[in-house]
Formats: C-alpha cells, structure tokens, sequence
C-alpha cells in the first residue's frame, strides 16, 4: 500500500478500563472481531472487520484506571513524526505524548490543538493504518467539533497544509479540509452553547459506516450506550450519533441511504 498523504486520517484506537466490555459492545454494534492482545504494548488489541484492521482497543496504562475517560483517538499521517510535532508546536497546539516509536510497527505521538482538540500523528512501519474503510464496520468520516473554530482552522491548515472551504448554509457553522483535491478528508463542526453542555470538550466525533443506521442504535442502546443525536437524513447518508456504554462519543452512517441534494461548499 503506498504511503497515505500527510494529514490523511489514517487509523483510531480508544482506551477502556473494561476492554472486554467493549469488545462485546463494538462486535455486535459493529460486527469486529479482535485479535490477541499484544503484552508488549500494554495489551493493545487491534479490531477487525472481515479481516482488516479497523482500529484498535487498549486498556489503561498502570496507575491511569479512573482517571482518564474513555474517548476514540484519530491519528493523521505523517512521514515524520518529529517534524510535525514541532509544526504542532510552532501552530499554538500542545504535544501531549512525545514522539515514540512504537516498535516496528510506525511512530507515534499525541497532541491537542489550541481549541482542546485532541488527535494523534502515525508516521507508519509495518502498520499503515485502515486496512478497510468506507465500508460496513470500517471508519468512514471524521470531524473536529470545536468551540472555537477560527483557532482550530487557522491550527490545522498550518499543520497539514490542508485548503478549506465552508458550506454556504447560514444555519450551521460547518468547513471541510482537503489536500488539494476535490475529496474532502476532514470536517469541522462549531460546537454552539445551545446543543452542546459546557461539560463536553472539544473533541473528534469520528464516523464509523453500517449497512443500517436504525439498527445500530437499537443495539447500541440494547447493550447500555446512549443515543445522544438522530438517526437523521442528510445527503451523505443517515446517521446517528452514540456514547457507548463508558462514554466515548462516536457517530454511525449509512452511507448508501442519501437525502436532499448535495450542499454547496465555497
């Protein structure tokens, strides 16, 4: 597989203090299977789709039990992990986790932009990312939900050179980036006081592809997560957002069941 562009989004992983329970939780919501946990790496156990990596489940390192909530990470691509980190800095943004290198597997580290967004850089080795996406059970849209999206725009465009363009709709606050293309790989979303409690921080809801939007809400709900937006129509699919039962937000899709016409983008 040739190298994924920098800021491609590139794979996802979330921490659980019950992995087990996620693991229940994602395999009937949707449909992974999980391999052997790798001891190395602190019990790192990737998710899997029909037998691609989709993503990847991890409990708390020693001593973090309680203290960190639950939430799915995205990682951007990078030929080097170094050098974005440091554009990560000089953009106004924070390095939360140095840059490692994580076996022979990649290199990695953790940031947050000036808005509170938190994200991940991938520079690949072995593991190259999503091995399915865009399909049933496999990542298929992410946004950055932020409070204060000149600050993230201004951020992310720095970073990863990305172009932008904002959807002509007076009702919502809503861009795209892209890498110079006409196919978007990224959204960006204001988060307003009035649907959003202060209580929630700025956050990457990322979306994950099903074959019925409907459905998985019933399951996630069946199995303790909470639906907190939707299911609802829109001309890229319907979708729904979800809290899983410890509290990581994340968003289902039905790519193939579209309504109304396309928004223009300027």
């Amino acid at each position: 597989m040739a190298a994924r562009p920098e800021g491609t989004p590139v794979w996802t992983d979330a921490m659980f203090t019950d992995v087990e329970g996620a693991k229940t939780f994602y395999g009937d919501v949707l449909g992974w299977t999980f391999g052997e946990s790798s001891s190395e790496f602190g019990n790192y156990t990737q998710a899997y789709k029909d037998g691609k990596a989709v993503a990847a489940v991890v409990p708390p390192m020693p001593g973090q039990d309680g203290e960190a909530q639950s939430a799915w990470c995205l990682y951007f691509a990078s030929p080097d992990v170094a050098a974005t980190a440091e554009r990560i800095r000089a953009a106004g943004g924070t390095v939360l986790m140095e840059p490692m290198q994580v076996g022979s597997f990649g290199s990695m580290c953790i940031a947050r932009d000036p808005a509170g967004v938190v994200f991940g850089i991938w520079q690949a080795g072995d593991h190259e990312g999503f091995e399915l996406e865009g399909e049933t059970g496999s990542y298929a849209w992410a946004e950055v939900f932020t409070r204060e999206p000149a600050k993230s725009d201004d951020f992310f465009t720095s970073v990863f050179g990305y172009g932008s363009k904002k959807m002509m709709d007076d009702a919502v606050d809503y861009r795209v980036f892209d890498l110079g293309g006409e196919q978007p790989v990224l959204g960006r979303m204001t988060m307003t006081p009035e649907d959003f409690p202060p209580e929630i921080p700025s956050y990457v809801q990322l979306y994950f592809a099903v074959d019925n939007c409907d459905l998985a809400v019933e399951r996630a709900e069946r199995l303790g997560g909470r639906k907190v937006f939707g299911p609802m129509d829109s001309p890229f699919g319907r979708f729904a957002a979800i809290l899983d039962p410890q509290g990581a937000a994340f968003a289902v899709i039905d790519l193939r069941t579209t309504v109304g016409e396309m928004p223009e983008m300027k």
